[in-house]
Formats: C-alpha cells, structure tokens, sequence
C-alpha cells in the first residue's frame, strides 16, 4: 500500500487579545486598514485566470444578539441574527429592536447585547514569495493561517505589535 508523502508544512499561529474588541467598527478599521494599508507588503497575483489583489476579505461574518427582559430584569428570551455584511448586521439588529409584535409575543423589552455580539472576517494575503496564508480576525483572537515561511508570521506579529487593540 502506498504512503502519503509530505509535500509542504503548513503552520498556525493566533494571538489571544488581552481586551476583546470594542465593537464592530473597530473590528471593522481594523481589517479595513490591513486591506488599504498592505502593511505586510503582500502583492497581486493570478489565480484561475483571474487577478487578485495584495489581500482581499475571503469571508466574513456577524452576529448580533438582542436579549428579551421582563419586568423584574429576568432574561426571558434571546434572538441572534447573523448576518454577511457590516450593514445587514446593523440593519437586522435594529429592526429586531424595532419589533414591537416580536416582543409582545416574547414577554420582554428587547435590547441589544453589544459585549456578547460577534464578528469573524478572514483576509486571503498574497506574501511576494509566493505564498498565499489567511490572517483571520474574531472579536478576541488574530489567527494567522497556512504558512510556512517564518518570515510571514514575524511581518504579521510585527503588524499586530503596533495595533493597540491587538495587544
């Protein structure tokens, strides 16, 4: 019987942050400014016939959480929303809130539950040795992905030591 041979060692690498994120704008300039800054100097590439930025969102997602209490303070239901964009977030959240018939039908006053929302987005990076590795970004955690060269996770490492909120 034949065996597997290795042909690449990948690695993982994440940070836990001290503080989770604040809440989705700051997550959100956070991957943004990877994606306009390029502070890892990563470069374009063709892929399938189709060229692709330095780095570029892969996928993402948000979720919001709107908590239902009574008179007495008691939680008496919980409604989660997740959604792709920034934008459907925001505008399921507050039309939930809005839903004056939902919350009738739950017994509650509904409000949302910023510190338990979340959001995940993960970034495709293109380093100039020709790798391609996924830095992805949670509220509480920066996982760096699918990379062999060390010189990738200390450019990232690096990046994230001047990001305050990524202590």
């Amino acid at each position: 019987m034949a065996d597997f041979t290795t042909k690449s060692t990948t690695k993982s690498a994440v940070r836990k942050l001290a503080e989770p994120l604040a809440d989705v704008t700051a997550f959100d300039n956070i991957v943004q400014g990877v994606i306009t800054n390029n502070p890892f100097g990563c470069t374009i590439y063709n892929q399938g016939g189709a060229d692709h930025p330095p780095v570029e969102r892969s996928k993402q997602g948000f979720t919001s959480r709107i908590v239902y209490q009574d008179g007495l303070a008691k939680t008496v239901a919980i409604v989660t929303v997740r959604a792709p964009t920034i934008a459907a977030f925001t505008a399921a959240a507050n039309h939930v809130v809005a839903n004056t018939q939902l919350a009738t039908d739950l017994g509650g006053t509904p409000a949302r539950d910023f510190v338990n929302e979340k959001f995940a987005a993960t970034l495709r990076c293109h380093d100039p040795n020709g790798e391609i590795y996924f830095v992805n970004f949670s509220r509480d955690l920066v996982t760096l992905t699918s990379f062999s060269d060390d010189a990738i996770q200390s450019k990232v490492e690096t990046w994230a030591d001047t990001v305050a909120a990524l202590a």
